[in-house]
């Protein structure tokens, strides 16, 4: 794995607003920036031919134009130009595999709609190695330093999404807010009222601080906020990040015979959650 966050460009408004916040974000990582685009008919240049840089100009100029402009805002950041002869979905799994993170652009269909998610985008998430960010023109604006979210399922181990989470609070110094979704039980809810709620809380706030404990041990400069709710955990999660700055989720590896599969967590944040959204593969 490479010390690099890569962007994947295609010439909307909405890669340059990630290849704006995965620059921010190499810089506070203190990691390079790879500006990648794929083009299957990227022709191999050669010196005797004009016609392939041709062919190849909106390419590079895709490339050429965003490292410009992040340059001239990020003068000691390294940003390397990547031009792939391949179709996207490859391309940017395999730029994924090579890369501590990988930001996409999402378009978005109105202001309420949020992320619209092609085969290419929901297949990369699906599918990456490594943690997926993504993020619409107009997100992730700089400057506001208010908190990042974590969403936690609190089933099987997490270590990767919490140690992303973690570090991420670090690299900003901004607070992490850690929220559990939980429904108490419908058969006990219906008769238990009150009862039901108050242990399903108790046995979740249990389990959350002890899933916490040895990351605040590891991480005792980063102020963590706990907080159980009591409803769906896709609806936990999208509400809490209404003002935040970055929503964390969780996706589970799957084997590749079962296909490329997002359970509703992710599909919710991905639709509805008003800032950028982190996707990170666990086990």
């Amino acid at each position: 794995m490479e010390q690099v966050v890569t962007v994947g460009l295609d010439g909307s408004p909405e890669s340059l607003a990630a290849a704006h916040w995965a620059a921010d974000e190499a810089e506070r990582r203190e990691l390079a920036l790879r500006l990648t685009h794929a083009w299957i008919l990227l022709a191999p240049p050669t010196p005797d031919s004009p016609a392939a840089d041709d062919q190849n100009y909106w390419a590079k100029r895709i490339v050429h134009d965003a490292h410009t402009e992040l340059a001239r805002d990020h003068p000691k950041l390294t940003i390397i130009e990547d031009l792939v002869a391949d179709e996207a979905e490859p391309a940017l799994l395999d730029a994924a595999a090579h890369s501590r993170l990988l930001v996409l652009g999402s378009r978005g269909l109105d202001r309420v709609a949020s992320f619209f998610l092609g085969d290419t985008g929901l297949h990369t998430i699906a599918r990456a190695e490594r943690p997926v960010v993504l993020m619409r023109a107009g997100q992730g604006a700089e400057g506001r330093r208010r908190h990042v979210v974590v969403g936690l399922s609190l089933h099987g181990p997490q270590d990767n999404l919490l140690e992303f989470a973690y570090v991420t609070a670090f690299t900003r110094d901004v607070p992490l807010h850690a929220v559990h979704g939980r429904k108490p039980d419908g058969a006990r809810a219906a008769t238990g009222g009150d009862d039901t709620a108050r242990d399903t809380m108790e046995r979740a706030r249990r389990e959350l601080d002890e899933v916490l404990r040895p990351w605040r041990e590891k991480f005792p400069r980063v102020k963590v906020v706990d907080e159980i709710r009591l409803e769906s955990p896709a609806r936990a999660v999208v509400q809490a990040a209404a003002d935040s700055d970055l929503l964390m989720v969780g996706r589970r590896k799957h084997p590749p015979a079962l296909g490329p599969r997002l359970g509703p967590v992710v599909q919710a944040a991905a639709h509805h959650a008003g800032c950028p959204v982190a996707v990170v593969p666990h086990e």
